[in-house]
């Protein structure tokens, strides 16, 4: 790495990620789960990406918004996962300023614009439930298209500032990442200068990105279970809230370790261990992918019997 008196060219920056520290001697144990999550993730979201647009009966609102979540995951488990394997496997922590900040900028551009993928699936269960009669007609495909674009051009543009906001900080040789993966404050740590403005910039992007989806998500859910309860019957009601569950289950697998990162970095000060926020991190990007496809498809029929479909028709050819 060249020196340049007290500061460091960024162009010269490499710094080293150290997976998970205080667990090395199990990296390679951990990485067992971790790559076969991985493979199924992969294998799940894009057998699911391929019955929704094979099968005609699948392009329905609810169906087109899974898609996106299922390409969503793939990209957020592939932008991060090969690299922590590879410092589990051949401990290959080495990484250029350059892809760091790369790396930084897909992993947090993924998560807000899934975060806004979610609020558009609740957004669809609002309106299947609450105006069903207007439902193919509020939520056309014009209109399911132009909800994916705002998704990812709200994350972009929510995003692209932790470039700038990394780019303008002078590093001055500190160059260890005790992480798997690098994020926005983890780079800025290791800045010889004030972080206020990035540390600043973090809590308003989570505050009015991730924290207003998810109060718009709550109020959603809300007037659904009003108009549930307003519902005579009871097995009306229980159908109308078992086109939900499946939504629900991801939320919660979503939201839950997010928020509770957030808030054990912050005020968790040093009672929990850094290995656990670290394992933790590293589980978040692999078991949300894992588990979305295989819990929409054991709660959604129309899924299942297409995926039995082709397993039949393939035994069938045999």
């Amino acid at each position: 790495m060249t020196m340049s008196s007290n500061q460091t060219n960024i162009r010269d920056i490499w710094y080293t990620m150290t997976g998970i520290p205080g667990l090395e001697e199990a990296h390679i144990w951990i990485s067992i789960p971790i790559c076969f999550m991985y493979l199924v993730a992969i294998l799940g979201n894009t057998l699911l990406l391929f019955l929704i647009f094979a099968e005609r009966s699948l392009h329905e609102p609810m169906y087109l918004f899974l898609s996106m979540l299922a390409l969503a995951d793939i990209l957020l488990s592939t932008v991060t996962t090969p690299k922590m394997l590879a410092i589990f496997w051949f401990q290959a922590g080495g990484i250029s300023f350059g892809n760091c900040v790369s790396q930084m900028f897909f992993l947090h551009f993924i998560f807000v614009a899934e975060s806004a993928i979610l609020l558009a699936m609740a957004f669809d269960r609002f309106v299947a439930i609450c105006h069903p009669l207007r439902y193919s007609t509020i939520l056309t495909p014009s209109v399911i298209g132009k909800m994916g674009a705002a998704a990812v051009t709200r994350s972009f543009f929510i995003c692209f500032p932790l470039v700038f906001l990394v780019y303008r900080l002078h590093y001055c040789g500190k160059n260890i990442i005790r992480h798997s993966y690098c994020e926005h404050m983890g780079i800025a740590r290791l800045a010889c200068d004030s972080i206020k403005v990035n540390i600043y910039y973090g809590v308003i992007v989570a505050l009015f990105s991730t924290c207003l989806d998810v109060v718009l998500i709550i109020i959603s859910y809300a007037l659904i279970l009003c108009t549930v309860f307003r519902i005579p019957s009871w097995d009306a009601r229980l159908k109308a809230l078992g086109t939900c569950g499946s939504h629900v289950c991801v939320i919660l697998l979503f939201y839950t370790p997010a928020f509770f990162s957030f808030f054990a970095h912050r005020f968790g000060g040093h009672s929990i261990p850094l290995h656990v926020h670290i394992l933790l991190a590293n589980l978040y990007v692999v078991v949300p992918p894992t588990l979305n496809p295989i819990i929409y498809g054991v709660k959604t029929k129309q899924i299942q019997d297409r995926v039995i479909q082709i397993f039949y028709l393939n035994k069938t050819l045999c």
